[in-house]
């Protein structure tokens, strides 16, 4: 089993499921922004799982390297930046907006520590 290949499966698994939460049930409920909003957090949780699964692959052929940093920083990003604006959507809580850069500074993380780990390869 391969630990990020796995978690990388399961946030696409919820990206689709959450995805077409919001396209189905929550259309009626929220405003053109907040469906904006809620559809950006799907789609960066695709792009996100998607680069886990390749990182996955990648250090299934690769196994001297360390994959930690990359991976729970991309996991982490989902986590929060993906998390915090789907509530933002919900809820309309406008605090929530100030957690999302802290998944996006994640997201950089892990894309400049893959590419390390790439170079170094």
């Amino acid at each position: 089993m391969n630990r990020w290949a796995m978690i990388g499966s399961t946030l696409a698994f919820f990206s689709v499921v959450l995805g077409a939460f919001g396209a189905h049930a929550l259309k009626a409920h929220l405003d053109e922004k907040s469906l904006a909003i809620y559809h950006t957090a799907t789609e960066y949780q695709m792009y996100h799982a998607l680069a886990l699964i390749g990182l996955g692959l990648w250090s299934a052929q690769n196994p001297t390297f360390s994959t930690e940093l990359t991976g729970w920083a991309f996991t982490g990003g989902c986590v929060i930046f993906s998390g915090s604006l789907y509530l933002l959507a919900i809820t309309r809580i406008s605090l929530l907006g100030a957690i999302t850069p802290i998944g996006g500074v994640l997201f950089l993380v892990g894309w400049f520590s893959f590419g390390q780990l790439m170079w170094k390869s």
